[in-house]
């Protein structure tokens, strides 16, 4: 009981959600000695929603519980339909047991009111009753943790990230960056960078429509703008909502004529889409690279020089750095905050 309690106090200190979620399946194998675990969650807008595996272990001898990589290739991802009984464990809330060699096990995971995923648990044979109420109590306790970060590190109105997570995911990110360049150094491997973009997404002339048609209506349209976010860049964890009608994008891509692509495609679809009441709605966006030396103030300083770039140029466009430096706009920030313009 004192080791179980430990194992609780360690998992419910965890804050980034990659780290706790292998933490969990560290815990149920510790408890259940199973033969391999994983943590499967729906992500995407439906009906569009995917299986993201996110934490594992495979029964490796010696090597604990992994969280899978960061990068994954939306269109790659197995449909939700695809795997029935995980679909039937999620879609019901209800543990689904698989008799065979190995026999599998399906809790659904739970966080606050939604069904966010599956962990699924082979073992030699069917849990023992005792064992199978353990195991779901231990994955609801683990839903409820969820949904207290959920409502800690979540925006109330979208569903995205706020901003102070934003700081969080940004430095993990730059220390991600700085390790990758020490690794580069040393070794002989020919791997290419990688590259992540911080993008402002501002919504154009947007106090006209509360003005026009009420904070109600307001509200509709920054709800439905998260939603074609989420549809069209399908990201997991980098869509946040500082407030107001400003959004910000964390994205990884090979480089900068990629990440103006996404952008792109996201300023095409929402200016496509149709806001009830409103009709249509536009915005414009402004984006830089993040360096190993950024802190979140200072990446965002240079995504606001190009977003006001993108304003100033008439609204409903994407600006990134090859812009800002072509307009003759160079912006760089000491490590106080100072900006200077050349």
């Amino acid at each position: 009981m004192t080791l179980l309690i430990d194992q609780l106090a360690e998992l419910t200190g965890h804050r980034d959600r990659r780290q706790a979620d292998a933490f969990l399946l560290e815990t149920l194998r510790e408890l259940l000695e199973p033969v391999a675990l994983a943590l499967h969650r729906c992500v995407g807008e439906a009906p569009e929603q995917r299986w993201l595996t996110c934490a594992q272990w495979r029964g490796e001898a010696g090597r604990r519980p992994y969280a899978a990589a960061r990068r994954y290739d939306f269109d790659l991802l197995p449909t939700l339909e695809s795997r029935p009984e995980w679909a039937e464990c999620a879609r019901h809330t209800r543990i689904v047991e698989l008799p065979g060699s190995p026999a599998v096990t399906l809790l659904p995971l739970v966080a606050g009111a939604q069904c966010v995923g599956v962990v699924e648990l082979h073992s030699t044979r069917p849990l023992a009753a005792y064992m199978l109420r353990s195991a779901a109590a231990l994955v609801r306790l683990y839903g409820n943790f969820l949904a207290l970060l959920d409502y800690g590190e979540r925006d109330a109105l979208t569903g995205l990230f706020n901003r102070k997570t934003f700081n969080d995911s940004f430095m993990r990110v730059v220390l991600e960056l700085g390790a990758a360049q020490r690794g580069g150094l040393e070794s002989e491997a020919a791997e290419p960078p990688r590259q992540f973009f911080l993008a402002a997404v501002d919504l154009d002339h947007f106090k006209g429509v509360n003005d026009q048609f009420g904070h109600l209506v307001g509200d509709e349209v920054l709800l439905l703008t998260a939603r074609v976010m989420r549809t069209v860049l399908r990201l997991d964890d980098g869509l946040f909502r500082f407030g107001g009608e400003e959004f910000v994008v964390l994205l990884e891509t090979p480089g900068e004529t990629e990440a103006w692509a996404a952008l792109e495609r996201l300023r095409l679809r929402l200016q496509e889409h149709h806001f009830p009441q409103v009709g249509q709605v536009t915005v414009s966006i402004g984006f830089t690279d993040v360096r190993s030396s950024d802190l979140p103030p200072t990446a965002m300083e240079r995504a606001d020089r190009a977003l006001l770039l993108a304003k100033s140029g008439g609204r409903n466009r994407v600006v990134g750095p090859a812009a800002v430096a072509a307009a003759g706009v160079n912006v760089e920030i000491a490590h106080g905050g100072d900006v200077d313009l050349f």
